[in-house]
């Protein structure tokens, strides 16, 4: 996906997310943290190609990750996708110098720009250092590709559309009430170890 789809894609996975009111921090969130924090970062996992948007600014940092992980190594795996999320159920402290929602909306532009690759034929290599990747094949990457415009736009209009639709969100919620409820199976199965 271009530059320019990974900011589109990225921008339209924050109003999601926050419309759909993933977390109680998302839900309270200011538009004007949630939103330019995700396209801050929607670019990032991209650091690990030299002659990407951010790889051609920060060639320094860019070109090391390169040679030791390769293009959509690392930074496009589970592994950076668990980092990610254990920042986004961090407690933030109020005296931090970012906000959580801040913190959130950066966590959905890095995750936003690993689902959008995974729309390309390419992939990414979920189960890195495995090499096998994950796909969904919609968006053959290419200069001015509309198909890409149009499928952010789609999923934006979505975003926007969606809590007028869908009553208190009861059909997105569900995501958050099941990692709530594995949250305190893990809780009560840890607790159940320890009294035997």
């Amino acid at each position: 996906m271009t530059a320019e789809g990974h900011l589109l894609f990225s921008i339209a996975c924050a109003v999601f997310a926050k419309n759909a009111q993933l977390t109680p921090v998302l839900t309270n969130g200011d538009w004007w943290h949630v939103v330019p924090a995700a396209v801050l970062t929607c670019l990032l996992p991209d650091i690990d190609h030299p002659k990407s948007f951010l790889g051609q600014r920060l060639s320094w940092l860019s070109k090391p990750i390169a040679r030791a992980f390769g293009h959509r190594g690392f930074t496009h795996s589970l592994l950076a996708v668990f980092v990610t999320l254990a920042l986004f159920y961090l407690k933030v402290p109020q005296s931090w110098i970012i906000p959580a929602d801040v913190l959130q909306g950066m966590v959905i532009g890095y995750l936003s720009h690993i689902l959008a690759d995974m729309l390309t034929p390419a992939g990414v290599p979920l189960l890195w250092p495995c090499r096998w990747r994950f796909c969904l094949p919609i968006i053959r990457p290419q200069k001015g590709n509309q198909l890409e415009r149009v499928l952010c736009i789609a999923l934006f209009s979505f975003a926007l559309w969606m809590p007028q639709s869908l009553p208190e969100n009861s059909a997105i919620r569900w995501s958050s009430q099941t990692i709530n409820a594995l949250q305190n199976a893990f809780y009560r199965y840890v607790t159940a170890q320890k009294e035997e």
